[in-house]
């Protein structure tokens, strides 16, 4: 996501490379804008450079002045909840990196059966909330290692299961500092998309249906079942972001990557899961040229046997040399 620009200097300048440091400007009590804060540690793929600013507000308050400092200093604006579906560029981010993964709360309504929670909220705790409470609807989302911001942009699913068959409504802050209700019609979902992808609007908050007075042993049997078939089946062992590319309509991404034979398949430090073909691990000191790269070579060889090309579900931010 990002705002308008007009850089005081060029953005493409090598953020890894300025050793320019700018004293914290603080925005309230407890919200400080701070100067080139390394992003690797908040990457899933632990790879990536510093923001040029940086920015973890814990109230909406905060955030709307977050958005109002950007916008008085004419600086785009990048979101950043978990960290777990990016990829950032070793060279790091121009502007302004607004972190909402402390924007946490979460209120269980017995009399409607609905839940609602701030964009901060690690999905994989919503869904043992709701597990220990008996109610169903949440049981796929254990093993999604995101934010519920994060899930209801993309419409994150497993197991049958998906974001928007569950939101009621996501309440979404817009880059003028207003807020706005949208419906899940409103936010034209398709297969891990919606209308704010790529837009200018961030999630704060969301609603969803859940259906409660379950015996609680039951869902939490069936969430630990989620969880312990994702662990079975796919690399948790070593950094990574997930699944790398979409599935296209005819086969998932993974069996592709495995028939063409690259499994195993390694650039620099990232490598392609022996366990699942549609992950990529950071086997320790890779770069984020090393993922990009080996996604690259990934999709080039998809496309010479099967004429497919693989889109990825990562999001790729940053500047990055040709691969």
């Amino acid at each position: 996501m990002t705002l308008s620009c007009n850089f005081s200097r060029s953005a493409t300048a090598n953020l890894a490379t300025d050793s320019l440091a700018i004293s914290p400007i603080q925005l309230s009590e407890n919200c400080l804008i701070k100067s080139r804060v390394s992003l690797a540690s908040m990457t899933s793929f632990r790879v990536g450079g510093p923001a040029e600013w940086y920015v973890a507000p814990k109230t909406l308050k905060d955030l709307q002045a977050s958005f109002a400092w950007a916008r008085s200093e004419g600086v785009p604006v990048t979101l950043l909840g978990a960290g777990s579906n990016l990829l950032v560029s070793d060279r790091g981010l121009p502007g302004l990196v607004i972190c909402t993964r402390h924007l946490r709360y979460t209120h269980f309504d017995p009399e409607t059966g609905q839940v609602t929670a701030n964009a901060g909220e690690p999905l994989p705790r919503l869904a043992w909330q709701a597990a220990e409470r008996g109610w169903s609807g949440l049981e796929w989302a254990v093993g999604i290692p995101g934010t519920l911001g994060g899930a209801v942009v993309m419409n994150a699913g497993a197991h049958g299961g998906c974001t928007s068959e569950i939101l009621v409504n996501a309440e979404v802050l817009t880059p003028h500092g207003t807020t706005q209700i949208l419906s899940p019609h409103e936010l034209h979902y398709r297969y891990r998309t919606s209308l704010l992808q790529g837009g200018e609007r961030l999630v704060t908050q969301a609603t969803f249906q859940l259906q409660p007075g379950h015996d609680p042993a039951v869902i939490l049997a069936e969430t630990s079942k989620h969880l312990d078939h994702r662990k079975s089946t796919q690399p948790y062992h070593l950094p990574s972001c997930g699944s790398v590319f979409r599935n296209p309509t005819a086969h998932s991404a993974g069996w592709l990557i495995e028939q063409s034979g690259l499994k195993g398949f390694q650039i620099g430090n990232a490598q392609i899961a022996h366990r699942h073909a549609n992950f990529i691990l950071n086997c320790g000191g890779a770069t984020a040229s090393d993922i990009f790269r080996l996604i690259y070579h990934v999709q080039q060889h998809v496309e010479q046997q099967w004429a497919l090309w693989l889109e990825p579900e990562v999001k790729i931010l940053g500047e990055f040399q040709p691969a």
